[in-house]
């Protein structure tokens, strides 16, 4: 397994959709893998393969305190929701910048295990969250796309500042 490196805003690459996955092969699950011991070593609860700037709709996410649930997400589409409320939220491609977004707090999730089975899935707050912004990543959005322009343009300034010094 490799770390990765995680891409930060404004890089273009993160604003790119992502294309289907098509071949589930051994680079596919190393990929899964490398995936998974960078969001655990960085660390975070999701991380989206564009964010490492491989552009395909795979995500991986682990919502548990003990780090020990691990959910692959391919192609997902979320079929159903309900139920909106506003939830802190964070990313690593925009590091230590936290702020409030709306999102679904419950939501039907269809995606393909590491190995192409459908699965689907009912899930709820931080989950539910989770699965909404790994998906956001794979459509090219970021959690700061649903901020005003002036938050948005004072993160940018931030991470522009960081990324100098």
């Amino acid at each position: 397994m490799a770390l990765l490196r995680i891409l930060h805003h404004p890089d273009p690459r993160l604003r790119r959709k992502a294309a289907p996955v098509t071949q589930f092969d051994g680079a596919l699950q190393q990929l899964i893998d490398d995936l998974f011991e960078t969001m655990y070593d960085a660390p975070g609860t999701g991380l989206a393969a564009n964010q490492c700037g491989v552009s395909l709709r795979l995500a991986v996410m682990d919502c548990s305190d003990a780090h020990n649930q691990p959910v692959v997400m391919i192609n997902p589409e979320v079929i159903s929701t309900d139920e909106r409320r506003e939830m802190d939220e964070g990313c690593l491609s925009v590091p230590d910048i936290f702020d409030k977004v709306q999102r679904y707090n419950r939501l039907h999730l269809r995606a393909l295990d590491r190995n192409g089975a459908p699965f689907e899935v009912c899930a709820f707050g931080l989950m539910a969250q989770c699965i909404q912004h790994e998906i956001d990543h794979l459509d090219g959005k970021l959690y700061i796309d649903y901020l005003s322009a002036l938050k948005r343009e004072r993160i940018k300034k931030k991470l522009s500042k960081r990324e100098a010094a």
